[in-house]
């Protein structure tokens, strides 16, 4: 006889884990289904450990520049062995966590492989041993993977994706990060400050190609000035492994193919959703190019049958992942929330410096048919910036010129990951240039560049 839920959630990344846990609050007899380790890719292999990794090369880079700070630091070096078993012990850390909010909320775990057999039903694999399990509410959250170029896979030795990126059996002399997104910007970031020499290609015109073109524009002057070559509106031919390295033939803007050695090379080119061997298909769920098509409460076009996450497409972020789960519960628990949307999800690249966005880009706004107001301040006239040895950077705010409606907001530099959150609180509250402008902010903060940004929009700017 099968195991009887009120809710079965196909995947624990974070998505699947916070949906299971609302799920339980909200007096639902639950069960998640995780076929590696809780937490999913964002937490084991992704937004956390890398983050970790960050951390450590932008100390390394301070202590490289001790002397700025008056300070001596001699003879810096690192062991990346123990670099790479720091951020595995932050994965753990967070991984077990995970273990104890499912055993509080009472949420029951099966571990092994999940798959759809019929509606309202769904079996868990793992070994020989199969477990069959049955809901009325059945949540796919299970992710994506790395996709790989189609004429050289990953073998983890010279061609890494993500994952082998986060763990290295050696540390990279040159690399060749392929692609601009978030996920190569950071890597480049990380090998960069740690001493390897980085050369990025990217197929489209500027690099970070999703954020606003100021923003982009001073990443690529940023990221030369600290020895990352880069070469925009350029294609990758082929790419051979071999015994020392890899070679690449790279093909510029002028069509002239060149071919180039390199030590390793890291491919971040996107995602694929995993939607493969999961009985989505047998029971008629409709996708668009691989991912699962939901509305505002993540309901598929089968009754019963949700999806959260990766799996449904862009943005691939856990806060969106996160929030697309507890507003499926909750519409499933029948508490009637808001449909979720995509106009107020924040971006953040936790590379240095850091970008974080919000909304439209100037010109996505321009596309959109608005009349715009907008103000941008930057680092180098605040205090707390230049007190830190963080003067570059900026801050730009985008209004409706009519109604004064916050449209989008864009940062670059230090610590701006942290503070875009306000503005997407601002966003959400549906607040305007009044109230921003009469907010006060603490000094001396980095904050206050977001208040001189909005006041800058109306002429208004004090320090610059």
């Amino acid at each position: 006889m099968a195991d009887q839920f009120d809710l079965i959630i196909l995947g624990s990344g974070p998505g699947g884990y916070v949906a299971a846990i609302r799920a339980a609050q909200l007096g639902l007899k639950t069960a998640i289904v995780e076929r590696e380790r809780l937490g999913g890719i964002c937490l084991n292999w992704g937004c956390i450990p890398t983050k970790a990794l960050l951390r450590t090369s932008e100390i390394y880079h301070y202590m490289q520049n001790a002397e700025s700070y008056g300070l001596k630091a001699d003879n810096v070096s690192f062991d990346l062995n123990k670099v790479v078993e720091r951020s595995r012990k932050v994965a753990g850390q967070l991984n077990a966590g995970v273990k104890g909010l499912m055993k509080k909320n009472k949420v029951t775990v099966y571990e092994g492989f999940g798959a759809l057999t019929g509606k309202g039903k769904l079996s868990v694999k793992q070994g020989d041993k199969t477990t069959e399990l049955e809901a009325k509410h059945i949540i796919i959250g299970t992710g994506a993977r790395a996709r790989d170029l189609p004429f050289a896979k990953a073998d983890g030795e010279r061609i890494w994706t993500y994952r082998h990126a986060m763990v290295p059996p050696e540390m990279p002399t040159k690399l060749l990060v392929i692609g601009s997104g978030a996920i190569g910007v950071e890597f480049a970031s990380f090998y960069n400050d740690m001493g390897a020499d980085v050369t990025i290609v990217e197929m489209l015109p500027r690099i970070l190609p999703v954020e606003d073109e100021e923003v982009s524009a001073f990443m690529d002057k940023a990221l030369t000035k600290q020895g990352i070559k880069l070469l925009v509106g350029t294609g990758l031919e082929a790419l051979t492994p071999n015994a020392k390295g890899v070679t690449a033939k790279i093909k510029g803007k002028d069509g002239t193919v060149t071919t180039e050695e390199f030590s390793h090379a890291i491919v971040a080119i996107g995602i694929v959703p995993n939607t493969e061997n999961i009985g989505i298909e047998a029971l008629g769920i409709k996708t668009d190019r691989g991912h699962i098509d939901v509305d505002g409460y993540a309901r598929t076009n089968v009754e019963g049958i949700y999806a959260i996450g990766d799996v449904t497409g862009a943005p691939w972020l856990a806060h969106k992942a996160s929030h697309e789960g507890v507003v499926c519960v909750e519409a499933i628990a029948g508490l009637k929330p808001h449909p979720f949307e995509k106009w107020n999800i924040p971006g953040c690249t936790y590379s240095r410096p850091q970008v974080a966005s919000v909304g439209f880009t100037e010109a996505k706004a321009k596309e959109a048919g608005y009349e715009l107001k907008v103000g941008k301040f930057p680092f180098i006239g605040n205090g707390k910036a230049i007190a830190l040895g963080e003067a570059e950077g900026f801050v730009k705010t985008v209004f409706d010129a009519k109604t004064g409606e916050l449209l989008g907001a864009h940062m670059v530099g230090a610590e701006v990951t942290e503070l875009i959150q306000g503005y997407v609180v601002a966003r959400q509250l549906e607040t305007t240039e009044a109230e921003l402008m009469e907010t006060v902010f603490a000094h001396p903060t980095l904050s206050e560049m977001m208040h001189e940004s909005v006041l800058g929009a109306y002429g208004r700017a004090i320090h610059i």
